[in-house]
């Protein structure tokens, strides 16, 4: 007998009796006589129907064509004893089901069954849950490059705890951002965490592609800008030219950053310079901040110690110092002529 066949039970949960079926067993209680089926009327049949299913009226062991009431304690009692093992069973095959289905996973995720050595995978849920699933079996390395500014507040929470698991594993983890992300507190946070769990990071102050490539046998590239569209990519050859070419070209460039509110001189030389470059081409400071990865407020402040620097008061007498600046050092580049 199936779980939804046993009395009691129906397709959804326990079948409570309605005002109608409690009344009637009541009245075959009290009437102290059997019931007969085809002496009810037809607006007691659903009532009558709610009894049976419950185990609560059964048929007449002698005459099987009237009913008789059975004690609700004692079908309780039966009835749960009974649940309880379905219980149990239905707990134990539920722990047991992931391991029992791995094999078939894994041939369901070999590249073969994927799409070949490249798996495209569309929508930003089922890129999480993939790489998720591949995060939480990475046990020799995690490399990854993270363009842009600071990652969201929630992303940070949401990943540090696997993060830490990881590298407890004993997994080395290799990360590249974006500078701005030395003025961001969260991100600080995170890396101050992971650092000193052993993650290695660093910032590049260049433009880089987004990479993430776990233990050496799956990277993940986006294929479209608004990272609806992901590549895991699984050919070796493929995975070891954008590592050594791509990543590893990236981290040497890069400066080390271990969650220290100090920003390196270095990086903050680099940033200004990228500030002067956008505004010598007029672009705004709300434009610069977002393309920057940083805030308005701090983007005041470089410029504010820019203006102590070049010993100018406004902002218009920074733009001339800095154009006159930049057109002198052209000139001093410039190729001669003898």
């Amino acid at each position: 007998m199936s779980e939804t066949a046993e009395p009691g039970l129906t397709t959804g949960g326990l079948n409570i009796l309605s005002a109608d079926a409690r009344e009637l067993y009541r009245a075959v209680v009290r009437s102290k006589v059997e019931l007969a089926p085809s002496e009810l009327p037809a607006e007691a049949k659903p009532a009558l129907q709610e009894l049976l299913d419950m185990g609560l009226l059964v048929p007449d062991t002698d005459h099987p064509d009237v009913l008789v009431a059975v004690d609700p304690q004692q079908l309780a009692e039966g009835l749960a004893a009974s649940w309880q093992r379905k219980a149990l069973s239905l707990l134990t095959r539920a722990v047991a089901l992931p391991a029992a289905l791995k094999d078939l996973t894994e041939e369901f995720h070999t590249p073969e069954q994927s799409g070949g050595t490249i798996e495209y995978v569309r929508g930003k849920v089922l890129i999480n849950q993939r790489l998720q699933q591949l995060t939480n079996s990475c046990s020799e390395e995690f490399l990854a490059a993270q363009p842009g500014g600071p990652r969201p507040p929630e992303a940070l929470a949401s990943s540090i705890d696997r993060d830490l698991a990881l590298l407890r594993r004993g997994a080395t983890a290799r990360t590249i951002y974006h500078p701005s992300t030395r003025y961001h507190a969260p991100t600080r946070d995170y890396v101050a965490a992971v650092t000193q769990a052993g993650a290695q990071v660093r910032t590049l102050d260049e433009p880089y592609t987004r990479i993430l490539v776990i233990d050496r046998r799956t990277a993940i590239i986006p294929v479209a800008d608004d990272l609806s569209l992901a590549a895991f990519v699984h050919d070796q050859a493929i995975i070891s030219y954008i590592v050594a070419e791509v990543f590893e070209r990236n981290w040497n460039r890069a400066i080390d950053f271990d969650g220290a509110r100090a920003v390196p001189q270095q990086v903050v030389s680099r940033l200004r310079q990228t500030i002067i470059d956008l505004m010598l081409k007029g672009t705004s400071h709300r434009v610069i901040a977002r393309s920057l990865g940083i805030s308005e407020r701090t983007l005041a402040r470089h410029i504010a110690d820019m203006r102590e620097d070049y010993h100018v008061e406004s902002l218009f007498q920074l733009g001339y110092v800095l154009a006159r600046s930049n057109s002198a050092q052209a000139e001093v580049e410039a190729p001669g002529f003898e």
